[in-house]
C-alpha cells in the first residue's frame, strides 16, 4: 500500500508519516521498483498504535519507547500522564476563572482589562501589603468581580487584609450567595470568615441570612450572627445572646446587644425572663452568675427589677453588691423623673 492510500485510510497525513519515519517510529516494509514507500498491514497497525498512544498525551519520544523497548512498563508512564493532565486541567481552569472574572467586571476597554488583571494578580500576591492595597483600591479604581473578593476573603489569614476585603465586599453590594455557601464549609475558619463578612453587610438580605445563622451548628457562627442580628433589632437573637453571656463568649458585646433589644418593653421582659431562668439553674458557676447579674442591670422592666432585688441577698458578695448598686441607680432615676 502506497503512502497516499495509507494517509487516506489512517487519517494521518503523508507529511506526518514521513516525519514518523525520520524519527524512527515507522519504517515502511519496502519500496516499489519506482522507489515509492510501500506499507504492509503490520505497518498500518503500528500507525494506529502510534496515534492511540499520542491521544493519551504521550510525546513522540515516549511513544517510541512504549512500542520498541521490551522492558518498558506502562504503569509509571500512565501515572505521570495522570499528574500532567491534572496540572493542565488546573491551569486551564485557573485561566477560565480569570477570564470569567474579567468578563464579569464588564471592561470598557483594554485599560480596564489590564487593570482588572493587575488587581487579580495583587490579590494572589504573597505580600499581605499588596493584597490589602488591591482590596482597598478595588472599590475606588477598577471594579473587582465579587467572586474574586469572596474567594480571597474566605482564604485570607491576615487580619488587616481580611478587614480590607470585608470592606470592599460590603461596598460592592454583592457576594451574599457565595458567603452563604461559605457558611456551609467543612472548615471552621472559612465559616467564621464568611459570617464576619455578612455582619458588615447592612441590607435586608444580609439580615435575613444572619437570622438563619442563629440556629447554625457552629457556635462561633451563631455568636457572630447573634450579636449582629441583635444590634439590628432581631429579637430571635435573644436566646443565643443569653447563652453567650453565660458561656463568657464575647459576653460584653452580647450584653450590649441585649441592652439595645431591651428598648422594646415586650422584648425587655423576654430578655429578663431568659436571664432569670439561667440564674435559677443551679449548675452555673459564680462567674456566670456575676455576668448574668451585670446583664440584668441594663434591662428595664419589673421582671429585671424583681430579680435584682432577690439577688441583693445572693451568697456571692460580688453578685449581691452589683444588684444593690443597680437597684439604687434605678431608684435614683425614678426619683429624678419629672412629675
Amino acid at each position: 500500500m502506497l503512502i497516499g492510500e495509507v494517509a487516506r485510510r489512517s487519517g494521518v497525513s503523508a507529511r506526518m508519516l514521513r516525519h514518523y519515519e525520520r524519527l524512527g517510529l515507522l519504517r515502511p516494509t519496502g519500496r516499489t521498483t519506482g522507489g515509492y514507500r510501500e506499507y504492509s498491514g503490520e505497518d498500518i497497525r503500528r500507525i494506529f498504535h502510534v496515534e492511540s498512544l499520542r491521544s493519551l498525551g504521550l510525546s513522540l519520544r515516549e511513544v517510541g519507547r512504549a512500542l520498541d523497548d521490551p522492558g518498558f512498563t506502562p504503569a509509571k508512564l500512565v501515572d505521570d500522564l495522570v499528574v500532567r493532565t491534572r496540572e493542565r486541567i488546573a491551569s486551564e481552569t485557573e485561566l477560565l476563572t480569570r477570564l470569567t472574572r474579567i468578563g464579569a467586571a464588564q471592561p470598557a476597554d483594554w485599560e480596564d482589562v489590564l487593570g482588572t488583571v493587575a488587581l487579580l494578580h495583587a490579590l494572589g500576591s504573597e505580600s499581605a501589603g499588596k493584597r490589602q492595597s488591591a482590596a482597598l483600591s478595588s472599590a475606588a479604581e477598577v471594579p473587582m468581580p465579587v467572586e474574586a473578593l469572596v474567594e480571597a476573603l474566605l482564604s485570607e489569614t491576615d487580619p488587616n487584609v481580611s478587614g480590607a476585603l470585608r470592606w470592599a465586599l460590603a461596598r460592592s453590594g454583592g457576594g451574599l450567595e457565595l458567603l452563604a455557601e461559605g457558611l456551609g464549609s467543612p472548615r471552621a475558619e472559612v465559616r467564621e470568615r464568611a459570617v464576619r463578612a455578612v455582619t458588615e453587610m447592612t441590607d435586608a438580605a444580609a439580615t435575613a441570612l444572619l437570622r438563619d445563622a442563629l440556629t447554625h451548628c457552629d457556635p462561633v457562627v451563631r455568636g457572630h450572627a447573634a450579636v449582629a442580628a441583635g444590634t439590628r433589632g432581631v429579637a430571635e437573637a435573644v436566646p443565643a445572646l443569653v447563652d453567650m453571656v453565660v458561656e463568657a463568649t464575647n459576653d460584653v458585646d452580647a450584653a450590649d446587644a441585649l441592652s439595645g433589644l431591651a428598648r422594646d418593653p415586650g422584648t425587655a421582659e423576654r430578655i429578663a425572663a431568659g436571664l432569670v431562668d439561667r440564674l435559677a439553674d443551679g449548675r452555673i458557676d459564680v462567674p456566670a452568675r456575676r455576668r448574668l447579674t451585670q446583664a440584668l442591670a441594663d434591662i428595664p422592666g419589673p421582671t429585671a427589677s424583681r430579680a435584682l432585688a432577690e439577688l441583693t441577698y445572693d451568697t456571692d458578695r460580688a453578685v449581691a453588691l452589683t444588684a444593690t448598686y443597680v437597684l439604687r441607680l434605678r431608684d435614683t432615676r425614678r426619683t429624678d423623673l419629672p412629675d
